[in-house]
């Protein structure tokens, strides 16, 4: 089960944005009793990671009998010139669970598992999965079509599912779409064991984002959300601003040769990620005019901003109501 296997209270995964998720954000999960999870990308600097690592680790032995958690997301493609660094800062510190994304989770599961933690794998359909289960993984996020940042091409109601069928043993978490309690349960009754919620947290007020990105989250709906692959190479959702249909949505003729050439690829996917990772840090610092955010398709059922203490306990609330009803079916 996935509330034992990342001990935790409440099967919620506080997903890992890039430069979004911090240290707060994360702690406030924790003490919400579910698990917070940050991009290790999120810190650069030499030293930064090893601190936040270690006053996570101070933080959880402090939580008084809390079942709260946390975990991080590496990016284990080699375009990240930071993985194998990063990867050991995060043994050293025996980080709880990791979610691997774009590569081969090998070396972190190898890792994790030395020591007992957990790692679930990014799949985006059942050969990425196949892949990931062979390599020993312990479960999955689903990434689902309308999930913010990189999106997967399938409904939850498809893709959860058919993992569940093919990988009976492993924990499916629903990722995409997903922000509220009813949303939380319908992904339970399909067969998912947890939710992993990123857009819903960016309009929180632990988010060290810009009020411009936040009041963003609120003010736009779901037909505003698009996919470009022109921020990282690989298609991401953003928010449909001026400034993204302004940048574009697909990579020209020449951008496709480089990235899908043997012997340009990396080092040109490395180039696109380092321009896209510029342009989101300019856009989420206050007062910028960038405008462009990062974001999924549940928008649409996101209405303020709050603090997260009040959005889990919203999120809670709603779902026991949704259990408490389906309970009461008559069929």
């Amino acid at each position: 089960m996935l509330k034992a296997d990342l001990q935790i209270r409440y099967p919620i995964i506080m997903a890992p944005m890039f430069l979004v998720s911090n240290e707060a954000m994360v702690k406030a999960g924790m003490d919400n009793e579910i698990a917070g999870t940050f991009p290790t990308l999120n810190y650069r600097k030499e030293g930064e990671l090893k601190t936040v690592l270690a006053n996570l680790n101070a933080h959880k032995a402090q939580l008084n009998g809390k079942q709260g958690n946390y975990g991080v997301n590496l990016i284990v493609q080699k375009t990240n010139p930071l993985y194998v660094k990063q990867l050991q800062e995060c043994v050293e510190a025996q980080v709880p669970f990791y979610i691997t994304s774009l590569g081969n989770p090998r070396e972190v599961i190898q890792a994790a598992h030395s020591y007992g933690a957990k790692v679930l794998c990014d799949v985006t359909n059942i050969a990425h999965a196949a892949k990931a289960a062979k390599e020993g993984c312990d479960g999955f996020i689903a990434v689902t079509t309308g999930a913010g940042g990189h999106a997967g091409p399938y409904p939850m109601h498809i893709l959860v599912p058919a993992l569940q069928k093919e990988f009976p043993g492993k924990s499916i978490v629903a990722a995409g779409g997903i922000a509220t309690g009813q949303q939380i349960a319908s992904a339970m009754v399909l067969g998912a064991r947890g939710v992993s919620i990123g857009t819903r947290f960016i309009a929180s007020k632990e988010a060290a984002v810009s009020n411009e990105y936040k009041q963003a989250i609120v003010d736009y709906g779901m037909e505003d959300i698009v996919l470009t692959e022109r921020l990282s190479g690989t298609p991401s959702n953003i928010i449909n601003t001026p400034v993204a249909q302004k940048m574009g949505y697909r990579q020209n003729w020449i951008e496709k040769m480089l990235s899908n050439n043997a012997r340009t690829r990396k080092y040109f996917k490395m180039l696109v990620q380092l321009r896209g990772m510029k342009k989101l840090e300019q856009a989420i610092k206050p007062g910028s005019y960038q405008q462009l955010w990062g974001a999924g398709q549940s928008v649409e059922m996101v209405h303020d901003i709050s603090s997260i203490d009040d959005i889990v306990q919203r999120l809670i609330r709603e779902l026991q109501a949704e259990i408490q009803s389906v309970a009461a079916w008559k069929i």
